[in-house]
């Protein structure tokens, strides 16, 4: 099974990337609700949304899979 991102528009859906190893295939398409903010809506302007995205960026290091070790800190630690 092979998963490729697509957008539906206008009656067509239009992958993201190309598929050269599948020559022809049955699919599936499931529309996802869009999970996309309009920062606008909320009153929050570029700059306001830079600032955000700046204080924010210290906790990309949280995906990073060293730092599994703490996803049990509290019973992992010696008593």
């Amino acid at each position: 099974m092979l998963t490729v991102e697509g957008i539906f528009r206008d009656g067509q859906v239009r992958l993201l990337e190309e598929v050269s190893t599948v020559a022809e295939s049955k699919v599936l398409v499931t529309f996802v609700e869009s999970t996309d903010l309009d920062l606008r809506v909320l009153g929050i302007d570029e700059p306001a949304a830079a600032e955000l995205r700046a204080k924010f960026s210290t906790f990309e290091d949280w995906n990073d899979p060293t730092m599994d070790i703490y996803n049990d800190y509290d019973n992992a630690k010696p008593s």
